[in-house]
């Protein structure tokens, strides 16, 4: 026998399996259902990147893999489908998890198809324009919506069923303009609506802060109001909608969570649950999240669970009151 044969023998006999010898554990899918660069794929890496450091010794990789399409919907029902072995995660958002289900009975899925694990952040929702727009304030850009004579302005949404389209027709309702008083610009989310703005395809968006941060704060994208009733610290130069003269577009918001498929044992529930409180807790999670806008808002399963329900329910209402359901 030779000698590396009878080496290799002799340590396998006794345990000692070189490195790449032994069974490596099978990542854990966590699915963001939009594409790369949108405040759910960050919102996934984010979570990913800081995670790993409190699922235990041995634990596997956490892989973020992007699947958009239908609104976030793809994804979403792939998570519903996959097994409840641990091996899956989604990143759930409002546009997916909530006003999809509230609005649109053929969504394939419901609260029931998944197994929430915990809430992470809230993201505010804000209407802008590229740096170079002739709108002063979302008054002046309200009042160009109004102008029937000159060409219909275009705006950026990332489907029919999500927070930016929803939430700018909201506010067509609110100012008294009719539901399609500009034109729809469709993207896959909300990364590829910001490059839209930055292109000059769309003149203008609302959306979440954190697909806008980074050119905001590189000044080519201007903010016109932030949804709420006082200002955000992040940004105190930037009205609130209720300053606008939109008080009930404040409760908007976009959020993120984490689910599993439907019946995942309870150990394993724990286990996610466990990370996701130790992950929130984090100090460096904390600060990157809020750099990026988002509030944390960690939560238990039964929380996030609770507040997908109520979000449906609001969404639903939203939807009868635009006449959209």
């Amino acid at each position: 026998m030779p000698n590396s044969r009878r080496i290799l023998l002799t340590a396998a006999t006794f345990g000692f399996v070189p490195l790449a010898a032994r069974a490596q554990p099978a990542p854990v899918r966590l699915i963001a259902p939009f594409s790369e660069g949108g405040v759910a794929d960050i919102a996934a890496r984010r979570f990913a990147r800081h995670a790993t450091r409190h699922m235990g010794a041995g634990a596997p990789p956490l892989r973020v893999e992007n699947m958009p399409g239908a609104s976030g919907a793809l994804g979403t029902a792939a998570v519903a489908r996959a097994a409840p072995d641990g091996e899956t995660l989604l990143l759930a958002r409002v546009a997916s998890s909530a006003i999809l289900p509230a609005t649109d009975p053929r969504t394939g899925y419901g609260v029931d198809d998944f197994t929430w694990l915990g809430l992470l952040d809230a993201n505010p929702f804000v209407i802008a324009v590229p740096a170079g727009a002739p709108f002063a304030d979302l008054p002046a850009l309200l009042a160009r919506l109004h102008d029937t004579v000159q060409p219909p302005l275009r705006f950026a949404t990332s489907g029919p069923a999500t927070l930016l389209d929803l939430g700018i027709r909201k506010m067509f309702v609110l100012a008294g303009l009719p539901i399609d008083a500009a034109e729809a610009v469709a993207t896959r989310g909300g990364g590829e609506a910001v490059a839209a703005l930055l292109s000059g395809e769309a003149d203008f968006l609302g959306g979440n802060l954190g697909d806008m941060m980074e050119a905001i704060r590189a000044r080519r994208v201007r903010p016109l109001a932030i949804a709420g009733t006082a200002r955000l610290p992040l940004l105190p130069d930037v009205p609130s909608t209720a300053e606008a003269g939109l008080p009930d577009m404040a409760y908007l918001s976009g959020w993120s969570a984490i689910a599993a498929p439907a019946g995942l044992p309870d150990d394993l529930t724990r286990h996610w649950e466990g990370v996701i409180q130790r992950t929130g807790a984090d100090p460096r999670w904390i600060r990157e999240t809020e750099a990026e806008g988002s509030r944390p808002l960690v939560t238990d399963g039964a929380g996030a669970r609770a507040h997908v329900l109520a979000q449906i329910a609001l969404y639903r209402d939203i939807a009868r009151r635009l006449g959209l359901g």
